[in-house]
This record gives structure tokens, sequence and C-alpha cells, in this order.
């Protein structure tokens, strides 16, 4: 008897959402992708606020376990069903895991994420500022990738996936990283993975017509 599928209520321009749904399909999940009409508030309506106070995707629904924000989902999908792979249990590997995801929450998010949002959503914030922030962090990633081939190690955890969405995007948001040839093989390495999926593209910023 096949699982049921784990909805996914998701934007598929949300880098957030998509850190999920690449996670979902590295572990070869069943998956329904829910789509939340963020242009018109959905996220905002009852029904959805019901599985998720903040109205944000993403959430997943695993057949009655409701899981929101995207770092939480990964690590419940990495110890439900990764085995120990993409999550470590000893001590010095989990922390190193869990500096990138806060750095996924931190440092990304007021960076590469926030310059993506002003050219794709039309948000307020100031450009050169968070531009600066995005090259900040991928100077220091650049740098620690000399030393590894993933952020965490030599193997793949949800440390890639929580950074991946927003620094392959980051172009979107006018980020290059042309500057950065250890970031970029990184990216090409997680898109090597078996049951790897893109995120939607944009022809915003750098990569505009």
């Amino acid at each position: 008897m096949s699982r049921p599928a784990i909805k996914l209520y998701r934007h598929p321009l949300s880098g957030h959402a998509h850190r999920v749904e690449l996670m979902l399909s590295l572990l070869q999940l069943p998956t329904e992708l829910v789509f939340v009409d963020l242009a018109k508030g959905a996220h905002k309506q009852p029904d959805f606020l019901a599985l998720n106070a903040f109205g944000q995707v993403p959430v997943i629904d695993d057949a009655g376990t409701v899981v929101n924000d995207s770092n939480a989902i990964l690590v419940y999908l990495a110890k439900r069903y990764g085995e120990g792979r993409w999550l470590a249990e000893e001590a010095v590997a989990a922390a190193r895991i869990q500096r990138w995801l806060s750095v996924a929450a931190g440092q990304v998010a007021y960076g590469p994420a926030a310059a993506r949002l002003i050219t794709v959503f039309g948000a307020s914030f100031n450009a050169e500022e968070v531009i600066h922030r995005a090259h900040v962090l991928l100077a220091v990633m650049e740098g620690e990738l000399d030393a590894s081939l993933f952020l965490a190690g030599d193997t793949p955890t949800i440390a890639d996936v929580a950074n991946y969405s927003y620094i392959a995007h980051a172009p979107e948001g006018n980020v290059s990283l042309e500057a950065y040839p250890n970031v970029r093989a990184w990216l090409a390495r997680i898109e090597a993975l078996p049951g790897f999926v893109p995120m939607q593209r944009t022809a915003a910023g750098l990569n505009a017509a």
C-alpha cells in the first residue's frame, strides 16, 4: 500500500517553499503541491491561518501532522524520513548544520533573498544595503567551501538544502555569483543530486533579457 502524498502549501517563486519541495524530492516522498496565491492574499485567509498563524508559506501536512517554517520542516523531514543521511546526530556535526540553518534564516534572508524580493516582488528594501550583505555572505561561503564540498562537510545535508534556493537565484536580485567559483561549484553539486528539482526562474535583475 502506497503512503499518502505529503501536501506542500507553496508558491512557485518562494525560495522558502522551494527548500521544502527540493527536500521532499531528494527524499523521493510522494508530494501534492498546493498553490497558495500570495498576490491575492490567500496566505492571510482563515483557512490558511489555521495551518500557520504567521500566514507564511511553506506548510506541510503529512497525513495530519502539520508543520510550518521551512527550516523546521527540513528538520522534520530529515528526522522522519532521512535515515540519518541529512541531519547528523553527533554533536559537532549537528552544530555545523544548525549554524547554516541560522545563516539561511538570517544572512540569506536579509541579503540575497531580500535583494530578490525587490526585483521580483517590488519590496521596498534598500537595494545597495541588501546587495552588500549578500556579497559579505557569499565571500564567507566562498572561503569555507575551500575546505569542504558542502556547507557542513563533504556530504550534503539540510544545511545545503536550506541555503541553495536563494543563492542559486541571487542574480535575479542583481547579486552576481561571478566572483565566487566555489559557491558556483557547490550549486552545481546540489543540482547533480538524484531527485534535484529546480525553482522557477524569473527574468529579473541580472537575468533580465
